[in-house]
Order: structure tokens, then C-alpha cells, then sequence
């Protein structure tokens, strides 16, 4: 079974539809610091979402300590050049809605 750690308010409910999808959802809360991952399990999980691009710092630090972490922005906003070398893939809802993600994630 996936386990998805997702950062970010998650607007477009992607968490919702992983759930529906068979995977384990857990949220990175506030800035989705060090310990805010942690108690998340991003030790433990095979992807982390970032749907708040003020997060993207989060990448690096959840890449860290969990260097087989399959990273991925899921958000209309542009990800910031400093972290899109981090990352699996950008996603824009506008172009894939949340079943199809959820599907490829859980794959």
C-alpha cells in the first residue's frame, strides 16, 4: 500500500481521492517543517505531495531524510527554480484532475 504525505492545504482534495484510491494519507501540517514531516511518516512514506509552492523548501528537507521519496507539486502555481531538480513531477489540476493523479500515484 502507498503512503502519500501531503503539504499544503490541498484545495483540489487530492488527499480525499488517494484515500478513495486504497492509498495512506497523512498531512504535513503548518510549514510542513522537519518535525511537522516527521510526524507526518515522511520516513515511511513513497510520496510526498506539495500543494502550496511556499512549501517548496519542504523537498529538500522531506528528501533528506527520506532519500527514495517520489516528490511531486500538485498546483496551479510556478514551483521555483531552486527545487524543480528535486522533483518527480509538477502537475497543474487545471490539465490533470485528482482521479487521474491519484491513479498514477498509486500505482
Amino acid at each position: 500500500m502507498s503512503k502519500i504525505v501531503i503539504a499544503g492545504n490541498d484545495p483540489e482534495k487530492l488527499g480525499e481521492e488517494l484515500e478513495r484510491q486504497g492509498g495512506t494519507v497523512q498531512y504535513a501540517e503548518g510549514t510542513a517543517d522537519r518535525p511537522a514531516l516527521e510526524d507526518a511518516g515522511i520516513l515511511e512514506a513513497n510520496v510526498l505531495v506539495i500543494t502550496d509552492v511556499g512549501l517548496a523548501t519542504s523537498v529538500t528537507v522531506a528528501l533528506d531524510m527520506n532519500p527514495d521519496l517520489r516528490t511531486v507539486f500538485y498546483t496551479r502555481d510556478s514551483v521555483p527554480e531552486f527545487v524543480k531538480g528535486q522533483v518527480g513531477h509538477i502537475i497543474d489540476p487545471t490539465l490533470l484532475g485528482v482521479e487521474t493523479v491519484a491513479e498514477e500515484l498509486l500505482r
